[in-house]
């Protein structure tokens, strides 16, 4: 397949509902359910500015999808729902990056996946959490949840609070083992490990530091003062990297990135980081290229 065809491939959805916390029912929004891509690649256009040009991609922030629903406003890094951009449909096997802001007492109604590691990161608020494996949990900034939907999941994600929104990042990774048991996971990180350094926030290995997923993926979370210099090093050989400004600003590799801008990196053994503001903070995603 060439690079023309390739661009052309993919199918896109969410499988996402809606409904007041208050309604026992919920109301489908008419959005189909995410579609496997075949296959799985760099599906990305070189990016003329950087100095690394032939390997990396950078996506602005303000050149994000972007969705108004009233109750729920997302901004999606990667093609999503209504957002469709055959450029922009993954980054290897990093499927979707949604950056949500769900209003009070608001939130995604019961609704089904299957084949996907899905990981959720609070930024601000209460997010109660319900699914079909029984599992009723609230996760908050500073937290983690990773679901593995295997052969099938139901649940419902909630704004739990009736006084302010909750903002939080939804994060899909195709899994390297298809229709695995079910799993919910959520820690709670200590946020010491990531001052000025990178804290691990997941892996592959259960054992590990952090919670884990069916895939050879390793996320990093750090906080950084102005002018802090940190090298990564790329985990797996064949591995990429996307960094996600989440505030703050920083250069890597020389880029310059600023608040909610994404960087994707592959083809590299490790990235040079330097934090240009103070507390910036940075995630990092190491993720297979290919499947």
């Amino acid at each position: 397949m060439d690079r023309k065809d390739f661009l052309k491939k993919g199918l896109l959805g969410t499988g996402m509902f809606v409904a007041s916390a208050s309604l026992g029912n919920t109301m489908k929004n008419e959005i189909d359910e995410i579609e496997p891509l075949e296959p799985i690649g760099y599906n990305h256009l070189p990016n003329p500015e950087s100095k690394i040009k032939d390997n990396s991609v950078i996506h602005k922030a303000d050149s994000r999808g972007k969705a108004d629903h009233g109750w729920l406003v997302s901004n999606h890094t990667f093609s999503f729902a209504n957002y469709h951009n055959p450029e922009r449909m993954h980054f290897g096997v990093l499927r979707v990056l949604n950056d949500d802001k769900v209003e009070a007492g608001r939130g995604f109604g019961t609704h089904p996946h299957d084949n996907m590691e899905i990981i959720s990161i609070p930024l601000e608020g209460d997010l109660e959490h319900k699914d079909s494996m029984g599992n009723t949990a609230v996760i908050r900034s500073g937290d983690i949840q990773v679901m593995s939907a295997g052969t099938g999941i139901m649940h419902s994600e909630f704004n739990k609070n009736d006084d302010q929104q909750v903002k939080f990042l939804q994060i899909w990774v195709y899994p390297n083992k298809r229709n695995v048991t079910p799993r919910y996971d959520q820690i709670t990180l200590d946020k010491t490990k990531s001052k000025n350094k990178f804290q691990q926030i997941l892996s592959p290995n259960p054992n590990d530091e952090g919670v884990w997923i069916h895939q050879d993926a390793w996320f990093h979370l750090g906080d950084f003062e102005n002018n802090t210099e940190v090298s990564y090093q790329v985990k797996k050989k064949g591995n990429g990297v996307y960094a996600f400004i989440i505030k703050g600003s920083a250069e890597i590799e020389g880029q310059p990135l600023e608040e909610r801008d994404g960087f994707g990196v592959w083809n590299i053994e490790n990235l040079q980081i330097k934090a240009t503001s103070e507390n910036t903070e940075i995630l990092l995603m190491d993720v297979p290229m290919t499947m």
